[in-house]
């Protein structure tokens, strides 16, 4: 494989696992508040924020977690014949599925662009009587399937390598 590809693999694998080791601890974060909100709803007055504000951060969680979790391949996969096969046929039937992959990103960016403009564009906030901007959410949302478009174009250049007989180490 040419070196440019190499390099991009290289780097973008390296930021994703960055970006994953950092996002991973968000789930304390969110434990944190879930547990400020039970402790202010017996003792205080309840926070009406806790509830939202942790949804958003296991949105932020899980769709900047996803390149990550691609990247380990630690993603559901149906494994009843495809753990039998070859690294070889794995990689051939993987530059395959990624196709449906990268339609699937690119539909899911394609509107993620769409509502992130409209949120930005006119404010919009949440429903609830807290009622934050959800232009950040968002932002974050773009970002995590932007990454995740990375990741999968790595594991696309690193099947197609190995699927030719010259696998990037």
């Amino acid at each position: 494989m040419p070196q440019a590809l190499q390099t991009y693999v290289r780097v973008v694998d390296a930021f994703n696992r960055r970006v994953g080791r950092i996002v991973m601890y968000g789930v304390f974060v969110m434990m944190g508040i879930l547990l400020y909100s039970s402790i202010s709803k017996t003792m205080f007055l309840p926070a009406s924020w806790t509830l939202e504000m942790a949804q958003f951060i296991m949105a932020g969680y899980y769709l900047l977690g996803g390149a990550y979790s691609l990247q380990l391949d630690s993603h559901v996969r149906m494994d009843l014949l495809y753990g039998r096969w070859s690294p070889k046929t794995k990689a051939v039937v993987d530059v395959v599925t990624i196709m449906m992959l990268f339609v699937y990103l690119f539909f899911l960016l394609w509107g993620g662009v769409s509502s992130t403009t409209y949120a930005l564009q006119y404010g919009e906030t949440s429903y609830s009587s807290w009622s934050p901007y959800m232009a950040p959410v968002k932002i974050v949302m773009l970002i995590g399937i932007f990454l995740t478009f990375l990741q999968a174009t790595s594991i696309f250049i690193k099947d197609l390598a190995l699927a030719m007989g010259r696998p990037i180490a």
